[in-house]
């Protein structure tokens, strides 16, 4: 397309707008909720409420329903800790999660299910 082909195509948009705004002016409906919404914000002006307080006020329940609903599972019970004791060397490992240094070492050298075999009770 054009340049002039999409220049008269917007201007044409823009004057159907326009139309239809100067329609819109005219109405009564709109001219009764300008001058509603006009009154409205003065007195909440001149009372120091914004319009959150007037929702909350008439529907307080409207705030529970507005926000994202929370998850409330609980907390995750904390890991017990567990012991390993090598029997070849004596070291005592303490840990609460399977990514300790030490315990990847034994489990890569010895295996995983002889290591944990030495996980005392």
């Amino acid at each position: 397309m054009s340049k002039l082909a999409e220049y008269r195509l917007l201007e044409k948009h823009l004057a159907e707008q326009l139309q239809a705004l100067e329609a819109l002016k005219g109405d009564g409906a709109l001219k009764k909720e300008i001058e509603f919404e006009t009154k409205l914000r003065e007195l909440l002006a001149q009372y120091g409420f914004s319009l959150k307080h007037i929702v909350n006020l008439l529907d307080p329940q409207s705030s529970a329903r507005s926000q994202a609903p929370v998850q409330t599972t609980g907390k995750r019970k904390p890991r017990e800790l567990k012991t390993y004791k090598n029997p070849h060397t004596g070291e005592v490992v303490e840990t609460k999660g399977g990514n300790h240094k030490t315990l990847k070492e034994w489990k890569t050298k010895h295996g995983s299910d002889e290591v944990e075999s030495w996980l005392k009770k």
